[in-house]
Parts: structure tokens; sequence; C-alpha cells
């Protein structure tokens, strides 16, 4: 599942990608309210694609791809980034860490693997900061807890397609495990973006690193 917003510059080259490495999965690409070229684009490549009439954010996109595969009785469903970030030779490594670990949850981790590549800078930090509330409040620890590279199996389906402010964020992951979730996690590597631009920028990274730490804090003791 594959949610874009103006990711007309590199959408094609992402979904080609996964098809080729992958092509036993069915690819889902979750419009969010582009004002870009890149609903057409995917349309007329022939791939199925869920479009939103507005911006509504990750959590939403995410939880419309969820109901998409609950619909059609899939046994999981992957986050993958339109941005050319995740590499999908991953892909069949985390199914097989899935199922033979038994997880409901599988995370491609950069900080995993002896080259790791790890997270640098103020991103760094911030999720080595998730990491420890998150073992702090569950006794499990998530080497990279703000990998977008996720793959969630059908038992968490209801969750998400159906739950109030559950999206695929580092704080849900926390009430997840408190739930009786099992994670994993398997060594990878990411590549740059190859187009469009992240939501996290400036203030925004700073009110997403305030809102995921009092979630995982606070909030997440009070939601059912």
């Amino acid at each position: 599942m594959v949610p874009a917003f103006n990711e007309e510059d590199v959408i094609l080259t992402t979904l080609a990608e996964l098809a080729a490495t992958c092509p036993d999965v069915e690819i889902l690409v979750v419009n969010d309210g582009s004002a870009d070229a890149t609903a057409a684009l995917v349309a007329d490549a022939g791939y199925h694609c869920v479009s939103l009439p507005v911006n509504c954010g990750l959590a939403c996109a995410f939880a419309t791809g969820v109901r998409y595969a609950r619909e059609r009785g899939f046994d999981a469903v992957c986050q993958f980034d339109a941005d050319g970030q995740h590499e999908a030779r991953y892909l069949p490594t985390m199914v097989c860490a899935m199922e033979e670990g038994d997880a409901d949850v599988v995370i491609a981790s950069r900080k995993l693997g002896e080259d790791a590549q790890g997270v640098h800078g103020a991103r760094g930090l911030g999720s080595s900061l998730i990491s420890s509330l998150i073992r702090l409040t569950t006794g499990v620890r998530i080497a990279d807890p703000t990998s977008g590279y996720r793959l969630f199996g059908s038992a968490l389906f209801d969750a998400f397609a159906d739950g109030f402010d559950i999206g695929p964020e580092p704080d849900s992951l926390a009430w997840l495990i408190r739930q009786g979730a099992k994670v994993a996690e398997i060594p990878c590597e990411m590549a740059e973006r190859q187009g469009g631009r992240s939501y996290l920028n400036g203030f925004s990274s700073v009110a997403y690193m305030v809102r995921t730490c009092l979630n995982i804090l606070v909030f997440q003791w009070i939601r059912r």
C-alpha cells in the first residue's frame, strides 16, 4: 500500500521497481488528495488506485488502504513510501519474518545489521528518544521506531481501519504492543528521497516529536 501526495516525479519509477521485484503482491496507491498528476499517472499505468478528495494525512490514507485489504481478505499490508526511499527487495524477508516469528508487525530497520546506516542528526536523536520511551512504557526495544517501512498482519486491520487516532506511527506501535501485538525487525538500507517533499520539516518535525512523545507517555494509557 503506497500512500502518495504530490509524487508525480517519482511515483511510476517506485511502482515499477516494486512490481518488478515483487510480482506476486497486489499494489494499491492511496492518492491523498494530490494536486499534481499523481492519480492520473497511476491510473494510466494500470495500477489500483483509491483517491481521497482532499489531503487527509498519512493516518487517513493508511486506514483507507487497510480497509481495502480487509475487504479483500488479504493476510497482511505493507506500508511502502512513494518517494523511492524503500527498497522492495526487503519485502520477502519481512514476510518471512512475520510468518516464522508469528509477528503482527515487521519493521525494516536502518539500525540493525553489520552495515547499519542508522538515522543521523536531529531525526536520529528523536528516533532514539522515541525508542527509549517505547521501551520504558512497554518493556520492548524497537531499534528503528520511526521507519516508515512496515508490514502489518491482518489481526491488526480492525484497529487501524476502525480505531480513532490509530495510525502507522511509533505511539500506535507502543499501544499495540501493550494490547499484545508482537513486533519484529529486519535490517535494511534505505535510499535518499528521489522526489517530492517530506511532511516533516521545521516546525512540523518539532510538533511530531512532541505529539509522539506525549502519546507514548500519556494518551496511549487512555486509548480503547
